[in-house]
């Protein structure tokens, strides 16, 4: 068991030493399988790699992802974040409103953080800037909304969750449903109440853009919000149906985001070949933590892991509830330093039986892990979103004000975690009812 207990420290070493997390959990796997499998350490290994390669569920992956591609690079989320501007911005903080309900719509629609901030933060920067947003308000809206591609269905983290959980994808995204509305509505609450106490400069020579005749905006709406909502409920309907599976289900994402880039004369050969050169960078990205990651908890598992861990469980006298504390705070804290694919690779084979055993819902503590993977990519100093929108920030945006803009933010989702600790039939009613429909 001292070989599986030095596991995690020796990759924390490697991640911070700058090495890939792939390759940091791959180099760990076959340092710590020499003790427990000897010379057949290969032979062991290429099953684990194997197993992971050929999980039919994960291959719904790429597919979500080329459906957020393609929406993306066809011009199409652009249309969209017009259709809500042009709507909302009238609101107290109008602009910022439009942001998160832009942000909810392509995470149902991208399924995948990085994709969706990086997007809506392009569009939104400029037109906020223009307005005399507040930097602070505008870096935490931004991080916020790119947020929500964890937690609003269909979230490629839920389907990797469901996989390695073994629980039915359908019930998972069920399961986050109410959740993630719960957690937009206060998003929305908070930037309404922040625009009534201090809202951005009006500038004059601006309110000539803000006129648009109301049949304008109804067609604008009608031909842009519409058909990508009749698209995020196909998915979704279908899946939560059980209709398809995940696969199928993203499949006609895919297919249906294709023929959107078609109707608004979009396509080209070059949109394809940069959505599907997105799709394969990220897919590969994943797809290899996924492998690498499940010969981490292979290795792990065969050199006592299991048994260190229950043993500390069972001395500490923790209790059910004590337990999953300690497991949502490891998931926290390993939020600092992995990647969201690893983070989830790592916790879900690790404490899925302890959960399971204890009689704890499955699909609710799903539920509160997702909801802590969340906030761990806003919280700093090691925020995955604070780095996406360093990316694309113009120089007057800093650091510093990033990492004060998320922490409002931050503190709603914790509210909304402890909204549905105190309330499981949050994540638990809605997988109940509709399932298997």
């Amino acid at each position: 068991m001292l070989v599986s207990a030095l596991m995690f420290p020796g990759l924390f070493v490697l991640v911070l030493a700058g090495i890939p997390i792939a390759f940091s959990l791959a180099i760990v796997a076959v340092s710590a399988g020499a003790f427990a499998f000897g010379p057949h350490i290969f032979n062991q290994l290429y099953g684990s790699f194997y197993t992971a390669a050929t999980n039919f569920i994960l291959s719904a992956i790429p597919m979500f992802i080329l459906m957020g591609a393609i929406l993306e690079r066809s011009g199409i989320a652009e249309r969209l974040f017009k259709t809500m501007q042009i709507w909302l911005k009238g609101l107290p903080g109008g602009l910022a409103v439009a942001t998160i309900a832009m942000g909810a719509v392509f995470a149902a629609a991208a399924g995948v953080v990085g994709a969706v901030e990086v997007m809506i933060g392009m569009m939104a920067i400029p037109a906020m800037q223009k307005y005399r947003y507040d930097n602070r308000l505008i870096a935490g809206t931004i991080c916020a909304g790119g947020s929500l591609g964890t937690m609003i269905p269909p979230s490629v983290i839920a389907v990797m969750y469901a996989s390695l959980a073994q629980l039915s994808v359908g019930e998972v995204l069920a399961g986050m449903m109410f959740p993630g509305l719960i957690m937009i509505a206060l998003f929305i609450g908070y930037l309404l109440i922040h625009g009534m106490i201090r809202p951005p400069e009006k500038v004059p020579e601006l309110e000539e853009e803000d006129d648009m005749p109301l049949g304008e905006k109804l067609r604008l709406t009608c031909s842009t919000l519409l058909p990508v909502i009749a698209l995020i409920f196909a998915v979704l309907g279908s899946l939560l149906a059980g209709i398809a599976s995940p696969t199928e289900a993203a499949a006609v994402g895919a297919v249906g985001a294709l023929i959107l880039c078609i109707a608004y004369g979009r396509f080209s050969m070059s949109v394809m070949r940069e959505s599907l050169a997105i799709t394969v960078r990220i897919s590969a990205m994943i797809l290899l933590i996924v492998a690498a990651g499940t010969m981490f908890m292979g290795v792990f598992a065969a050199n006592g892991g299991a048994q260190l861990i229950r043993g500390f469980l069972e001395g500490s006298g923790l209790g059910t509830t004590g337990m999953i504390i300690f497991f949502l705070i490891v998931v926290f804290i390993l939020g600092f330093v992995l990647d969201w694919t690893a983070n989830v690779l790592i916790c879900v084979p690790l404490f899925t039986p302890f959960i399971r055993s204890a009689g704890v819902d499955p699909v609710w503590f799903a539920t509160l892990v997702i909801i802590v993977i969340q906030t761990g990519y806003l919280t700093p100093p090691m925020a995955s979103s604070i780095f996406y929108l360093k990316s694309i920030a113009p120089p007057n945006m800093t650091y510093g004000q990033m990492c004060r803009g998320v922490i409002p933010f931050i503190l709603l989702q914790i509210l909304t975690l402890l909204l549905v600790v105190a309330f499981p039939v949050t994540a638990t009613w809605l997988p109940s009812k509709i399932v298997g429909f």
